[in-house]
């Protein structure tokens, strides 16, 4: 198999990709092409997955605006249009969502028109014409309105096909009729349609001005392309019309060919093929075709081709019935060796499904245990984050706490020197006012909380604009000029260092507890978060600063 593909890659790097690619014009080239690629049509389907993928990866950009995102839906869309119906409507019902919400009437129009058809083709037949109602098509512009009428053909030509009911034809002919008003003359829309209308009449003139057409749109069609797939479906179509089989073999042949180097799943070439190989009696053919065709739309989710494949295998019972009879007293010969080998299959397949639940069990448990292993590296992860956290504080703090109680020895030293110089020189009212005045005392204080102030900021240096983003815009907390901080703030900055016994701050700050609890109790009805998460915030404030970044402490 791997042998396979690589010569299937081989071929289609050293031939081109046009709709014959490496094989001519003859059709038995043209059948074995087609053969080996509904062999191998698992690689383009890859390819077409590689494709999405890479256009999905476009979701993960940051910070994606609703046009961006309806862009890349409109992208997908694309993709999955022919591949995969049911994840055509995810991303165009995504983009009738973005559209409501930008308020954009273009968008939602534009996303009506294209959800439509899809539910036609799955099947949603009333959802598809509830949503062409919904539109109307006066305050349209041209080129949605051409859409508008093409959906609308498309319904009714998908209604009446699943339905078997010819009677929508007139109204698909005035429809039609309205697009090619509308529509440029020089879209695709518009010469695929006028080519049907000249079609319809059956005229060998008309149908010859529609070959002549045909032949000009399939010249400026890109090879390998949905679109160059279904010209050559119009054109074996036409061809039918003309009764040219051959011919009619060919481009339906070539159309197939387009279809699976597309990836096509939503295509009826290879179904109107297996019907002629069936009619011609080569019945393997059209059965390995009428396969392939049936996997393609059961993947793509194309109900109309579901059920249009349904009676055409009804067709294919009614030729094998002839050939069963004489099958009959083979099977009977077998029956009984078949029958042994069911038996050995049932044992076995009962066999597998233990197995596959006891796996399925075990799997359950690794399953549990990782998960419960991952929940824990990361309690453990956060415990130890704390723990650095903590580590670091106690480490800078100590530190700072030496320097400054290093420095209240000095101060107090030099108070004790000037005490006692007063007391030697018998300067009594100068001794008294010293240890009368509270000045030594409120400079110290001072001095504490300047060391506080610093200390604190080095460790968490975006704390006051961190807590004032906590708070009302109008009610954020600003030191005065020559502060670091301000008593409301120390509060908090001891909170987020881990201090929540209010009697403790209150003893630190030199205030009242009363004032703690109101100066806390403030600064909660003021918070832009709950009453309830907003200390547990303020604990969660800041990054510690590691290594020489710490600003040093004057002595």
């Amino acid at each position: 198999m791997i042998a396979r593909i690589q010569l299937l890659l081989i071929l289609l790097t050293l031939c081109p990709l046009g709709p014959i690619g490496c094989h001519s014009d003859h059709p038995d080239d043209l059948t074995a092409s087609l053969d080996y690629l509904i062999e191998n049509k698992e690689l383009f389907a890859r390819r077409k997955e590689e494709r999405i993928e890479e256009v999905k990866k476009m979701f993960g950009v940051s910070l994606l605006r609703p046009e961006q995102e309806y862009e890349i839906n409109s992208r997908l869309y694309d993709q999955y249009r022919k591949y995969n119906l049911d994840s055509a409507v995810v991303y165009v019902e995504r983009n009738l969502e973005i559209a409501r919400r930008l308020g954009s009437r273009l968008k939602i129009d534009e996303s009506l028109l294209r959800l439509a058809p899809l539910y036609s083709f799955s099947g949603k037949y009333i959802e598809s014409k509830a949503l062409l109602e919904s539109i109307d098509p006066a305050r349209l512009p041209r080129d949605l309105k051409s859409r508008y009428y093409e959906a609308s053909i498309q319904f009714y030509d998908h209604y009446g096909l699943a339905s078997s009911q010819e009677k929508f034809d007139p109204i698909k002919d005035a429809l039609r009729d309205s697009l090619l008003r509308t529509a440029d003359p020089l879209s695709r829309t518009y010469c695929s349609n006028r080519i049907t209308q000249l079609m319809g009449t059956g005229r060998t003139a008309d149908c010859l001005e529609a070959e002549k057409l045909l032949t000009e749109l399939l010249a400026r069609t890109p090879e390998d392309t949905p679109e160059y797939a279904s010209s050559t479906h119009q054109m074996a179509k036409l061809y039918q019309r003309m009764n040219r089989p051959e011919l009619v073999r060919k481009y339906y042949t070539i159309s197939a060919i387009t279809d699976l180097r597309c990836a096509n799943r939503e295509t009826s070439a290879l179904q109107n093929l297996a019907l002629i190989y069936f009619n011609e009696g080569a019945y393997k053919r059209a059965f390995r075709y009428a396969q392939s065709a049936i996997e393609d739309a059961v993947f793509g989710g194309a109900q109309l081709r579901t059920t249009q494949m349904s009676s055409f295998y009804s067709m294919i019972n009614a030729s094998f019935r002839d050939k069963e009879a004489a099958a009959k007293q083979r099977l009977q010969r077998y029956s009984v060796f078949i029958s042994l080998l069911l038996l050995c299959l049932l044992l076995l397949v009962v066999q597998i499904l233990r197995q596959m639940k006891k796996l399925s069990r075990i799997k359950e448990r690794l399953s549990e245990n990782n998960d419960e292993l991952t929940r824990q590296n990361r309690e453990i992860s956060e415990i130890n984050n704390l723990l650095t956290e903590s580590n670091i504080v106690k480490e800078r703090y100590i530190t700072q706490f030496f320097d400054l109680h290093s420095d209240h020895i000095d101060h107090f030293e030099s108070y004790r020197k000037q005490l006692n110089r007063l007391a030697m020189n018998r300067q009594m009212n100068e001794l008294y006012a010293k240890l009368k005045s509270d000045e030594f005392a409120r400079n110290e204080t001072e001095e504490l909380y300047r060391h506080f102030d610093r200390i604190f900021l080095g460790l968490y240096p975006n704390f006051v604009t961190d807590f004032n983003s906590l708070l009302e815009p109008g009610e954020r907390i600003v030191p005065r000029s020559g502060e670091l901080l301000n008593r409301e703030l120390r509060i908090y900055a001891l909170l987020r260092l881990g201090i929540t016994d209010s009697a403790k701050i209150a003893s630190f700050l030199r205030c009242s507890l009363s004032t703690v609890y109101n100066y806390r109790t403030k600064a909660r009805n003021r918070a832009v978060v709950s009453r309830e998460d907003f200390e547990k915030m303020v604990r969660q404030i800041g990054s510690i600063r590691t290594g020489t970044d710490q600003p040093e402490t004057e002595a």
